[in-house]
C-alpha cells in the first residue's frame, strides 16, 4: 500500500506532492468511486482512479506502486489509462494563425499602396 499523493507524483500526474494534496483535499479525486479528501489514503494495484487534470478527465487503473519518481516511460507503466477519449475537435471555431509577428518582406506584402502611388 503507498499515499495516495505520492502515488500521484510518483506517476508524474503531478508536479509536486504538494499539488497532489492540494488536488485531493479539494475533493478532486475518487478512488473506486468513493471521493477521497485525506492525501494520506492507501492505494494498492487494482484501484481504480479518476480525476481531472488540464481541462482532461483521467480514469486510471494503477498496476503498480513504484519504488520512485522515475523516467516517464516508467511512471507510465504504474497505470493502465482507462479514459473516455478527448471529444473530436470543434473545426467550426476559427483557430489563432501562430507565427508571431509578421517580418518586413510581409508587412511591404499586405500593406496598402502608398497614397503618391495611385496618382
Amino acid at each position: 500500500m503507498l499515499r495516495l499523493d505520492k502515488w500521484l507524483w510518483q506517476a508524474r500526474f503531478v508536479k509536486t506532492r504538494a499539488l497532489a494534496v492540494k488536488l485531493i483535499e479539494n475533493g478532486g479525486v475518487r478512488v473506486n468511486t468513493q471521493r477521497i479528501a485525506k492525501p494520506g489514503f492507501a492505494v494498492g494495484a487494482g484501484d481504480v482512479l479518476t480525476f481531472a487534470r488540464h481541462d482532461r478527465v483521467f480514469v486510471v487503473r494503477i498496476r503498480e506502486l513504484g519504488t520512485r519518481r522515475g523516467p516517464a516511460p516508467e511512471a507510465r507503466a504504474l497505470y493502465e489509462d482507462l479514459s473516455p477519449p478527448p471529444p473530436p475537435e470543434d473545426l467550426s471555431r476559427p483557430r489563432p494563425v501562430h507565427g508571431g509577428r509578421p517580418d518586413k518582406g510581409l508587412r511591404r506584402r499586405f500593406a496598402p499602396p502608398p497614397p503618391d502611388a495611385l496618382d
